[in-house]
């Protein structure tokens, strides 16, 4: 045993170990094998856009404990890791990293460096070179995470990496996104979309999530046109009221009824609207009756396309009220000097400022009644956004997904009813996501890091663009950038140009890029060899608050393709949360770093805190957890030191040999149910059931078990009895390696590596028939309670362990002592007891007389 240490420690081993799988390629992916043989993953690329936090340690380990159980089950394990480059968190940390900012008008500067020092103010510079500062910063981001991951333990075949926004993924997305076009599961449309002023950027409804904030309703008189009184409504947007188109009520209000068809002028801009009945309409809130605008809400849109009402657009996508024509088509006006004098008052100012002015001419023009009465409301956010969110008339690109299609909804939901989903109530909230939906997917982006769209428009001769007959490349010339490459049948002179082109200027949502992993790692029409093994994956690991986005998404894409699930399996993990049980998140503040702690306590010691978090439930940030993980890992090292010094270099020989002795055979039999129950439990996600009951019988073993057999490990009984303890210590030891590996990989290499051949990750896992299941699982508890019972009393007389105990007398059921009198001799060898005699009771009890002191 010359390998073992004089002094074995977790400290420094991740290092040497890291290099070693390296080297030695433990986790890479066998090509070869069929795909009944392989186990795929699609995991989640995090964002490389400045640090990992602990909740990414938290859910990627959960990934990789059920990733080294299929390996050593014998599959071929393909687990890939991919880097989400695009979007808003790249552009906003590189526009703060080096100040500047992307003017898209600009040309391309060859002679461009990255600055030092951020820019103050921030410089314009052009798409292309703004681009280039993404892709080099992502980089050095991706590197620092796959530094984070490699010293965590994930078993990644590093040769399967993937960026999306890498040359291989853009022409994936744009693929895949030509097909969507070609079959009319892409359209382009031009209508009312969710805005980010801040970022001026469309947004999906799956990244809208509500913030409470403060605001006030106002009460706000209209004329009636038949001069017989006014109506009042109450609104919290006074400042959209040149933007009114009608005024709603419910069809059931008997307030409203003899009013719908009549009509009330604005106040201030007196453009004459309409009353009309909808259904959404809410008569217990403010006066039971609404303005329309275009727009201020998604009810708005809503109300505005069933009852076929006209649009009148005050908002630019900056936030500003932009200018118009009072008088003129459309913005008819009962006195368009009057309603032009108020709203140039307006015009130019953003909605807070358009909102106090307004405010204050309502009450001079007597409209306003009494107080705006203040309240604390729900307002929508773009989750990654600090401005609320608007509505504005746009052309986008969509991917239809059931919000507008009742048979498209109910074939998504279908899907999600087949995908097995680990825990399993998280499919009633995929379902309720899909069954609620009110849009389809949008997926453009008015932003510069990211997938364009390979898309040109012609342009007539007199300079109108065409966007119904959209130009399109071939699949064999992807990858394209429709702003610098050329249409067949055009050179770069007509661009831009009448009887010319024009490139379509936006980029795909980050999700219509992350939608498409399994096809991106899994070389979906780049590498038919290893597609055909891979997919369908067997498991998406995943956050529950991404099922609406990511999950969904990608089940939307391989429906349309290939008419099935994109994996087999979903797990979804819950949140880390703080020590006032507060979500982590960057944007609280409360976020913690992963390399101090990993670098504090060790890998294996946080990989065990994380793995006490079952699939889809939050949990704790807890460093007293990461302590007792520690504790394990040195308990594991010192316990496999003790046990391979005692069996001597025969030690892997005896793995598996007969066992005699009753107590020997009750340990093993135990042993046999932990792996039957660990086995079950990783085949259904559940690692942290499999950690406990191993945890919990590897204790035993080594504060019971083997102080019960020690001495006759050494030969107090004889040969044939220290021969069967030393098979038990050693069977019982490779299997505590196996079980442990997955969540101790480096503790479990390295005391693997005292006495095995390869690494313990490429072992098999332990199964029932490599032990002995004839023994009775109770000996072992029946003699370990007496055993600790003469413990306490040594302990507690504040003596030595090795004392002699003169009497020792137990008091339990017949049945529990006739199974102790099995076990008798290692009991009294064990405690050095003198003298052991029983008696039947029917509570369990230890009377213990300690021989006197000299």
């Amino acid at each position: 045993m010359s390998r073992i240490p004089d002094k074995p420690t977790p400290d420094g081993l991740e290092e040497r170990w890291i290099e070693r799988w390296e080297s030695e390629g433990t986790y890479r992916f066998d090509r070869t094998a069929t795909r009944d043989q392989v186990y795929s993953v699609d995991t989640p690329p995090p964002t490389a856009s400045g640090s990992l936090h602990v909740g990414h340690v938290f859910s990627y380990t959960h990934t990789d404990l059920v990733v080294r159980y299929q390996r050593m089950t014998g599959k071929a394990v393909f687990y890939p890791m991919g880097w989400d480059d695009n979007g808003l968190p790249s552009e906003r940390r590189v526009q703060n990293y080096y100040g500047v900012t992307c003017d898209p008008s600009l040309p391309y500067d060859p002679d461009f460096e990255r600055p030092e020092e951020p820019f103050d103010p921030p410089k314009p510079i052009s798409r292309p070179n703004f681009v280039e500062l993404c892709l080099h910063l992502t980089a050095e981001d991706e590197e620092a995470f796959a530094a984070v991951w490699r010293r965590l333990g994930l078993s990644v075949d590093w040769n399967h990496q993937y960026r999306t926004i890498a040359p291989e993924a853009i022409r994936t997305s744009q693929r895949m996104f030509l097909r969507n076009l070609a079959r009319g599961e892409a359209y382009a449309s031009e209508a009312p979309t969710i805005w980010d002023v801040g970022f001026q950027t469309a947004v999906a409804q799956a990244e809208i999530e509500d913030r409470e904030k403060p605001g006030a309703y106002h009460r706000i008189a209209f004329d009636r046109v038949d001069g017989e009184g006014v109506i009042e409504i109450e609104t919290t947007r006074p400042e959209l009221l040149p933007a009114c188109v009608a005024l709603v009520a419910h069809p059931d209000d008997e307030r409203f009824q003899p009013l719908f068809g009549s009509k009330v002028r604005t106040p201030l801009f007196g453009a004459e609207v309409e009353i009309r009945p909808h259904e959404l309409a809410s008569p217990d809130k403010g006066s039971g009756i609404a303005m329309i605008c275009t727009f201020g809400d998604t009810t708005d849109v809503v109300w505005w396309r069933e009852l076929g009402l006209s649009i009148r657009a005050i908002l630019g996508r900056d936030g500003r009220l932009v200018p118009v024509e009072w008088g003129s088509a459309g913005w008819e006006s009962a006195d368009p000097d009057a309603a032009q004098r108020a709203y140039d008052e307006l015009a130019g100012l953003y909605l807070n400022q358009a909102k106090r002015t307004i405010v204050e001419q309502l009450g001079e023009a007597g409209a306003l009644r009494g107080e705006p009465r203040e309240i604390v409301h729900p307002v929508k956010f773009f989750e990654k956004g600090d401005r609320p969110l608007e509505i504005v008339t746009s052309r986008q690109w969509y991917i239809r997904n059931g919000g507008h299609d009742a048979d498209l909804r109910d074939e998504l939901i279908a899907r999600g009813r087949d995908l097995v989903w680990h825990p399993d109530y998280m499919g009633k909230r995929y379902e309720s996501w899909v069954d609620g939906l009110n849009g389809d997917w949008l997926i453009s982006r008015q932003r510069f890091f990211g997938v364009p769209f390979p898309v040109w428009y012609r342009i007539s001769a007199d300079g109108v663009v065409d966007h119904d007959d959209p130009l399109l490349p071939g699949e064999d010339q992807l990858p394209i950038d429709p702003t610098t490459d050329v249409p067949d049948g055009y050179d770069e002179s007509q661009r831009n140009q009448p009887g010319g082109f024009a490139a379509d200027p936006d980029v795909m949502d980050t999700w219509a890029t992350s939608s498409l992993t399994p096809q991106i790692a899994g070389g979906w029409e780049e590498d038919p060899e290893l597609w055909e093994r891979v997919f369908p994956f067997d498991v998406r690991p995943q956050a529950h608050d991404i099922i609406r986005t990511w999950l969904f998404s990608t089940v939307i894409r391989a429906h349309f393709e290939d008419g099935a699930l994109p994996w087999r399996n979903a797990t979804i993990s819950g949140f880390i949360l703080d020590p006032d049980r507060k979500k982590m998140s960057k944007s609280k503040g409360n976020v913690m770093t992963p390399m101090g702690m990993l670098e504090q306590y060790g890998s294996d010691a946080v990989r065990y805190w994380a793995a006490n978090g079952r699939p889809g439930v939050d949990t704790a940030f807890d460093e007293t957890v990461m302590k007792v993980g520690r504790r394990l890992a040195m308990k594991l090292l010192n316990a496999s030191k003790f046990v391979l010094n005692l069996a001597g270099d025969g030690a892997a020989s005896l793995v598996g040999d007969e066992v005699t002795e009753p107590i020997d055979r009750a340990l093993l039999a135990e042993l046999a149910g932990v792996v039957d129950v660990a086995t079950r439990s990783f085949d259904d996600f559940d690692y942290a059931r499999a950690l406990e009951r191993t945890e919990a019988l590897f204790w035993r073993f080594t504060d019971d078990y083997v102080e019960l057999v020690k001495g006759r490990a050494y030969g107090a009984a004889g040969d044939d009895a220290a021969r069967s303890a030393h098979v038990t210590l050693a069977t019982a030891l490779s299997m505590f390696h196996r079980l442990l590996a997955p969540f101790l990989p480096f503790v479990a290499d390295e005391t693997w590596s005292w006495w095995q051949d390869g690494s313990v990750h490429n072992a098999a896992w332990p199964t029932v028939q490599e032990l002995p299941g004839d023994g009775d699982p109770t000996l072992l508890t029946v003699a370990g309670d007496a055993l600790r019972e003469v413990r306490r009393a040594k302990t507690e007389a504040k003596t030595s362990l090795r004392t002699e105990a003169e009497t020792v007398v137990v008091a339990d059921t017949a049945e529990r002592l006739a199974l102790l009198a099995q076990v008798e001799a290692d009991v009294i060898d064990a405690g050095k007891i003198l003298s052991l005699s029983t008696q039947t009771a029917d509570e369990f009890s230890v009377d213990v007389t300690l021989a006197p002191k000299d």
